[in-house]
């Protein structure tokens, strides 16, 4: 499959729409390079799921510096020795940060992001993979991680809606919005093929891809 003009890849969605599995598996399709979120690395996330409002703020804040620190490096290197598949976006930082921080902390959270975005490289494409808030409730349940049992259906909610109305604004990089509701590309092959081939004939600035498209 060739996808030479994308060099840096970029797969998002909320928790629970399978971003990091996906991110495996297309790097492994496409020969590509890795680079994940690092979040058992967060001292401040565990204390965070117990207690949003007390640490809400320092979690934002080492997820920031790491994510700029993962993209400064790839900077520094040569990236484009091999196509690198993230499972991050930068530019969706600041929508976690707007659920979770109070008005004082959400000023300086954007006072930092604002002198450090300008370090991230943009990608050459970002899939979107879109759920509805029910279907990730039901995700995050079956993956019975303890930590994100303390994750409440409200902010799941909340959560999935912000995504929405994000990439419904995006416009830094192509986007490839992915309906994961009937489209299984992890668990089925044949789905996993599909979007292949979808992101090798990707024209658009924006598209959208469901099952039968």
């Amino acid at each position: 499959m060739n996808i030479e003009r994308f060099r840096y890849i970029v797969v998002e969605g909320p928790i629970g729409a399978g971003k990091t599995t996906l991110t495996r598996k297309l790097a492994a399709g496409f020969g590509a390079q890795t680079l994940l979120e690092q979040p058992e690395e967060n001292p401040f996330l565990e204390r965070f799921y117990r207690d949003a409002s007390r640490y809400a703020l320092p979690t934002q804040l080492f997820f920031l510096f790491q994510r700029v620190n993962q993209l400064r490096d790839l900077m520094q290197a040569d990236m484009f020795n091999a196509p690198v598949i993230s499972d991050f976006l930068l530019d969706k930082d600041p929508l976690f940060a707007s659920l979770t921080l109070a008005d004082d902390e959400l000023h300086l959270y954007r006072q930092l992001y604002d002198q450090l975005r300008p370090q991230a490289p943009a990608p050459d494409l970002v899939i979107y993979l879109q759920a509805q808030p029910e279907t990730l409730v039901e995700r995050v349940s079956k993956r019975g991680i303890e930590m994100e049992s303390r994750i409440s259906e409200d902010y799941l909610y909340r959560l999935c809606e912000s995504y929405s109305r994000f990439f419904y604004h995006y416009e830094a990089a192509p986007l490839l919005i992915v309906n994961t509701e009937n489209l299984n590309p992890i668990a089925r092959d044949e789905d996993f093929n599909l979007l292949l081939k979808r992101v090798a004939t990707m024209r658009g600035k924006r598209e959208f891809f469901n099952r039968g498209d």
